[in-house]
């Protein structure tokens, strides 16, 4: 998939989930998400922070001890952004193609799809990922797997998608729809019900 085409379905999930959270009552704000220890509200203010330069998040940085996942966590929950702020944001991100520093429009398209998935499962919110982008932000996960050992182990594993032709690896087995695959490889056991296969491999 060439940048124009990606940086088109940032536009649109950004647009998408300004509208979810523009619905939401202030009580659902506070719904656990599915990321560790993150309200809805959270990971909003985490993908709101998309255009954040290296100024702005030095203090963050500072108090993680320059560790970019502690710096990640308390930009977000430290971030002083009312909700209809937040929703302003995102929606004032589309059409700019700025990222934070040292990314590829790859990781905001991967943050957009599994932070929406996030906050729109919680609540029971049915947004499906179009198909394409999720094979895009799945292959992303996989180049990060290969280089650092986080996350679920996806290395002797062979996934398949089920609803789009793409298939990877070699090893144990998972398949089911794309969707599924991504939010897996990306540590939501929760995917793991729309799944089959050797799940234990993504544990």
């Amino acid at each position: 998939m060439d940048s124009d085409t990606i940086w088109r379905h940032i536009d649109t999930q950004r647009t998408v989930l300004a509208d979810v959270l523009e619905t939401l009552p202030d009580g659902a704000w506070r719904t656990p998400s599915l990321c560790a220890a993150w309200t809805v509200r959270d990971v909003a203010a985490h993908l709101a922070l998309s255009h954040a330069g290296l100024r702005e998040l030095l203090g963050a940085a500072a108090r993680s001890g320059f560790r970019y996942n502690a710096t990640v966590r308390d930009a977000a929950l430290r971030s002083p952004l009312s909700h209809e702020q937040i929703i302003d944001r995102l929606r004032s991100f589309v059409g700019s193609r700025r990222t934070v520093p040292l990314v590829s429009e790859k990781e905001p398209l991967l943050d957009v799809l599994v932070h929406t998935q996030d906050i729109c499962l919680p609540l029971d919110i049915d947004r499906p990922m179009p198909t394409d982008a999720a094979v895009v932000a799945l292959e992303r996960v996989l180049w990060w797997s290969r280089r650092f050992p986080i996350g679920p182990r996806l290395r002797d594993v062979h996934l398949v998608a089920t609803d789009v032709a793409w298939e990877t690896g070699a090893g144990r087995r998972v398949e089911g729809p794309v969707q599924w695959l991504l939010l897996a490889a990306a540590g939501r056991v929760v995917a793991h019900d729309h799944l089959r296969g050797e799940l234990r491999s993504l544990a």
